[in-house]
């Protein structure tokens, strides 16, 4: 039977189905209930296929326009990734940066001073400070122990928003480089925008302690931490933000107030305070607070002590900057605009210089120019002496010396026992670290040499009277031949005595004494005196060819006028660490063994005596105070000197080019004698006359020589003509011998003068 007539359709297996059944709707599946399996066919459970969400397809762009909008959406893409990629980098850096830095920063009080060295501060012989040296520092000080003026100042002038800010200023920084380019620098170059907390970091170097092995000094460390770089500006910021979580705000101001230098050896704004108004920071006026606040920006530039008018200027500034910022009334700004800051009278003193170097030079390094104290030193030196001595020096260079010349020229002053009063190292008086000729110019001395070969002559039993013959002398030198030497005039003088001989400076006189006496002998008198430098082996050695500083030589002098005995020019009274009550040091004089006996040098001191009031020395007698002194010139006149001494102080002058150029016209009788005078009139302006320690030789002595002149006129040395003095010998055709005694005596004076050519 065929399907179509049956009206059914096989299905597989054999199963018919109706054709009601094909037309029928199939039934909607049953939606399975949450959370279960749907029923798989023939029982169980399945689970139906996730739909994943897909993310509409991006419009494709459409011409020009489109492709160059997806171009820059792509390239913003990138750059947001990067920045906030950078952005996270940068913060996890910065925050282990700080922590780092956070974990080496000191404790407040090793922060406060940090100096690898301490400071001296020398006091004269009235105990007043005249000098300081090294790094000050007056003692820690915070915002509370100080004006409140200077606080407000220090704000006004470095970080208005100090109390504000974490430590860095974004908007200072970008201040400060539009102002730095607009005035044609680099963008670092000038004004920093730095915060006080990034100055700080700055002082502190950032952690990176001074190691003197890895540094020249340490002025070089703390040059190369001022350095201004992006490297280092970057560094800054995460040693700012650590000491902003280490310190308070006030902290980290006392640190920048105690480590600031503020010029003039200034550490810190209490050794300022000290230093140019001998005041304490907790007593300072605005005006002051102004001035120091303004040496921040340049210490050296702005000091004080180096240009006072221009630090004022600067002050003015601070205190307009004060005001406007609601620190001063107008009434308080105008007053202290009325009256600007001074300094003190110790800041005020520019002298001292040369001294105060030569103290530095002569201490003990550890306690001056290597010391880690605070150290106080009490001096000998005199500030009015000093005073006296630096106006005659300008005096005689203005008024007697050609303008233009280079000629240098040096003074000390000590008293008898070797205590130093005044000292000038050279023409500028106002200096320090400047080549100080009185200590450190090693010179020959010439004929300021002599007074030794008397010296020794007179301790082995010479006498001042007795006679000695001024004739050509020839030495045969091993190695060298024959030596001739010759008078200053160039004539010879024949037999006189020993004081004639030095008061007239005869060569060939004081070179037969040395070889009579011995020139071992002289030359240990000369050496127990001081003269510690090397002495000439040879028979020049009378005429002072060997060196010496003027140091040496006005102590060997000073040896002379206190009877005879050594002495060691000083100039340290007390040391002691600023502090303490107990002095490390103590000296009171430096008198030391007796080099001649005493009745020598009375003698020697009376033959120097006749050397001034009627010799060549003339031009350095004093109006009411009897002298003593020995005029010095070189051979070549590359040197002059004249060292001499009244009964209170002696006072030595050397004069000479520094590069050895001879002297034009000048010998140790003049300008060095005239200059002696100067300096010593001054000194001697309000003392008592008193006399010299010496013999009176028409008591002691054989019968008083006196002048014997030859030839025309009827002259005498109390009128010496001041040609004469400038000279190293009087004219020929006088001569000082014993007065003739007898008729024996006048025929031998008269035989002797013959063979002179004298008749």
């Amino acid at each position: 039977m065929s399907s179509s007539g049956s009206g059914r359709r096989s299905t597989p297996g054999g199963r018919r189905s109706l054709v009601a059944d094909r037309r029928a709707a199939p039934a909607a599946p049953k939606a399975p209930a949450r959370g279960r399996n749907p029923a798989p066919p023939g029982g169980g459970t399945t689970r139906p296929p996730r739909r994943r969400k897909t993310r509409a397809p991006r419009p494709r762009p459409r011409g020009p326009l489109g492709w160059i909008a997806a171009f820059f959406g792509l390239i913003w893409r990138i750059i947001w990734g990067l920045i906030w990629r950078g952005t996270v980098a940068v913060m996890l850096l910065l925050g282990a940066a700080t922590a780092y830095y956070y974990a080496q920063l000191p404790d407040l009080a090793a922060a406060v001073d940090a100096r690898s060295r301490g400071s001296v501060t020398m006091l004269d012989r009235s105990g007043n400070v005249f000098a300081w040296r090294g790094d000050q520092f007056g003692g820690v000080i915070d915002p509370s122990t100080v004006s409140p003026h200077l606080v407000n100042a220090i704000v006004a002038t470095e970080d208005r928003r100090f109390y504000r800010h974490f430590g860095v200023s974004p908007r200072g920084i970008a201040s400060a480089i539009r102002i730095n380019l607009s005035e044609g620098r680099g963008p670092l170059s000038g004004h920093g925008g730095s915060t006080i907390t990034q100055q700080v970091a700055k002082l502190m170097c950032l952690g990176v302690p001074y190691v003197s092995s890895d540094w020249e000094s340490e002025g070089a460390y703390e040059q190369d931490c001022r350095r201004t770089t992006l490297w280092r500006k970057i560094q800054e910021i995460p040693f700012a933000l650590a000491m902003e979580f280490r310190y308070s705000k006030d902290e980290i101001l006392s640190i920048y107030m105690n480590r600031a230098f503020l010029g003039a050896g200034s550490r810190g704004f209490e050794a300022a305070a000290q230093r140019y108004f001998a005041t304490s920071s907790a007593d300072l006026n605005p005006q002051q607070s102004a001035m120091l606040a303004g040496l921040l920006v340049a210490p050296s530039y702005y000091a004080p002590t180096r240009n006072l008018e221009r630090a004022q200027r600067r002050a003015s500034t601070i205190i307009r900057l004060m005001e406007d910022q609601g620190y001063l009334t107008a009434a308080e700004a105008a007053a202290a605009q009325a009256n600007p800051a001074t300094l003190s009278a110790a800041a005020r003193q520019e002298t001292g210089g040369a001294f105060a170097d030569w103290i530095m030079s002569t201490g003990p390094d550890f306690l001056t120019r290597e010391t880690t104290e605070d150290v106080s030193i009490r001096t000998t030196f005199d500030p009015a002496m000093q005073a006296a001595a630096e106006a005659a020096m300008a005096n005689v260079f203005a008024t007697q010396v050609r303008e233009g010349s280079a000629a240098q020229a040096a003074i000390v002053v000590m008293s008898a026992d070797g205590a130093v009063r005044a000292m000038v190292g050279g023409r500028d008086t106002a200096g320090t670290g400047l080549f100080n000729r009185a200590t450190q110019a090693m010179r020959q001395t010439g004929s300021s040499f002599k007074p030794f070969v008397y010296a020794a002559a007179l301790d082995l039993g010479w006498r001042f009277d007795d006679m000695i013959l001024d004739a050509a002398l020839t030495i045969n030198i091993p190695g060298s031949g024959p030596w001739s030497p010759e008078n200053y005039t160039g004539e010879f003088y024949g037999d006189g005595t020993l004081t004639d001989a030095l008061r007239r400076s005869l060569n060939t006189a004081a070179v037969r004494l040395s070889e009579e006496v011995g020139r071992d002998a002289v030359r240990t008198v000369a050496e127990q005196f001081g003269i510690e430098s090397s002495l000439a082996d040879g028979p020049a050695l009378a005429l002072g060819a060997s060196e010496s500083t003027l140091i040496e030589m006005t102590g060997a002098y000073a040896g002379i006028l206190n009877g005879g005995s050594a002495v060691q020019p000083y100039g340290v009274q007390e040391l002691r660490l600023i502090g303490d009550s107990v002095p490390l040091f103590e000296q009171t004089s430096g008198i030391q063994e007796r080099v001649i006996s005493e009745n020598a040098a009375r003698q020697l001191t009376y033959m120097m005596s006749v050397a001034v009031a009627q010799g060549t020395g003339v031009r350095a007698q004093l109006p009411n105070h009897p002298v003593a002194g020995k005029t010095g010139t070189t051979n070549s006149q590359r040197d002059a000197w004249f060292v001499g001494f009244t009964a209170d102080y002696v006072a030595g002058v050397w004069m000479g080019y520094d590069d050895n150029t001879p002297l034009s016209g000048v010998t140790g009788g003049g300008l060095p004698a005239e200059l002696w005078r100067q300096t010593m009139e001054r000194i001697h302006r309000d003392l008592t006359p008193r006399p010299l320690p010496m013999i009176d030789p028409t008591v002691e002595g054989r019968p008083a020589p006196q002048i014997v002149e030859y030839g025309p006129g009827d002259g005498s040395w109390e009128t010496v003509p001041p040609e004469w003095a400038q000279g190293e010998a009087p004219p020929r055709g006088t001569l000082l011998g014993p007065a003739p005694q007898d008729d024996a005596d006048q025929i031998i004076m008269r035989v002797l003068n013959g063979l002179l050519g004298r008749n």
